[in-house]
C-alpha cells in the first residue's frame, strides 16, 4: 500500500485536472484553497499552472465564500474549484464541504488516465507509481503534525506568548543561533487572513517559523491551540519540509523532519514549560 498525505494528494489532483470530469469540461480549475497548516504542494502546483491561490484560516467556510464569490458577490468566478484542509477533508465547488466520496472518485479517474494504454498483462501504474512521479517532478514536502494532548492552559498559552515575543516581535531583527546541523531560523509570523471576497479579517490563525536548510531548501513550523477551556489545551505542531533531490524522497517523514521538531521544540521551550518531553501523537 501507498498511503498519501492529504496535502499531497490535494496537489495531485490538481496537476492531474484533466482526468477528472468536472473540472476537464470547464478547462481546468479556476481557483484552488488550502487551509494554512497544509504543506505547500498546491501551492508549486498552481504557480505552476497559472492557477489562482488561496491559504485561508481552517475552516470550510472560507472556501465557501470562494466558491460563492461570482454567485453571492458578483465578484470574480473561481469555480470549478478545488480545496482541502490537512485534516483529510477535500471537496469542490459542487458542494460547500468536503466530499471523501468526490475525492476517491478523482483518484479512480487519476489512476484510469494512468493505465489508459497499458497492455493487457502489464503491470499498472500504481497510486505510489503516481506519487513518486509527482515528487519527482515537483519535490517532495515532507509532513507531520504533532499533537501536545491535555495540555495545562496556562502553559500552553505562555508557550505561545514566548514565541510571540521572542520571534514574531523580532520581525527582521532576528537573531537565532543555527542549529548543530546549519538549520537556521529566517522568520516569524503570526497568521491573519483578509477574504479576498468580503473584505473581513480573520487574525491569530497559528504562529509560524521559517527556517532554511544549508542547501537553501525552505522548511516551516506552525503553532496552533486548540480546545483552551477547563479541560486543557491541545497544542498542535505542523512540521514541513520541501525536499528537491529525488534520492532522498524515500525517507520516512518523521525522520526527515526530526531535526527540524529538535529545534522547533527547543526555541520555544517547549518540555520546560509544558513538562511534555514528548508529543502524545504524531500523525
Amino acid at each position: 500500500g501507498c498511503f498519501v498525505t492529504p496535502s499531497d494528494s490535494l496537489a495531485i489532483i490538481c496537476d492531474n485536472w484533466k482526468a477528472i470530469p468536472h473540472f476537464a469540461k470547464a478547462g481546468g480549475p479556476r481557483g484552488v484553497a488550502r487551509s494554512m497548516p497544509s504543506s505547500a504542494a498546491l501551492d508549486v502546483v498552481a504557480d505552476a499552472l497559472d492557477i489562482p491561490f488561496f491559504s485561508t484560516p481552517t475552516g470550510w467556510k472560507f472556501f465557501g465564500n470562494l466558491m460563492s464569490s461570482k454567485e453571492m458577490f458578483d465578484s470574480t468566478d473561481y469555480t470549478p474549484f478545488l480545496c482541502g484542509e490537512e485534516s483529510f477533508g477535500t471537496g469542490s465547488d459542487h458542494i460547500r464541504e468536503k466530499d471523501g466520496l468526490w475525492a476517491v472518485l478523482s483518484w479512480i479517474s487519476i489512476l484510469m488516465e494512468a493505465n489508459k494504454d497499458a497492455a493487457e498483462g502489464s503491470p499498472l501504474v500504481t497510486v505510489g507509481d503516481i506519487v513518486k512521479r509527482h515528487w519527482s517532478k515537483y519535490g517532495r514536502h515532507f509532513y507531520c503534525r504533532y499533537d501536545y494532548e491535555a495540555v495545562e492552559s496556562a502553559s500552553a498559552n505562555e508557550m505561545m506568548d514566548l514565541i510571540r515575543d521572542s520571534f514574531v516581535a523580532k520581525g527582521d531583527e532576528l537573531s537565532i543561533a543555527d542549529d548543530a546541523t546549519g538549520l537556521k531560523l529566517v522568520g516569524a509570523t503570526e497568521f491573519s487572513y483578509t477574504d479576498p471576497v468580503d473584505g473581513s479579517t480573520t487574525d491569530k490563525q497559528g504562529l509560524v517559523l521559517s527556517f532554511e536548510y544549508p542547501n537553501g531548501q525552505s522548511a516551516r513550523v506552525i503553532f496552533r491551540l486548540s480546545g483552551t477551556g477547563s479541560a486543557g489545551a491541545t497544542i498542535r505542531m505542523y512540521l514541513e519540509r520541501y525536499e528537491k533531490d529525488e534520492s532522498k524522497h524515500d525517507e520516512s517523514a518523521p525522520s526527515a523532519l526530526k531535526s527540524l521538531a529538535d529545534y522547533a521544540i527547543s526555541l520555544v521551550k517547549m518540555e520546560e514549560l509544558t513538562g511534555r518531553d514528548a508529543p502524545t501523537v504524531i500523525t
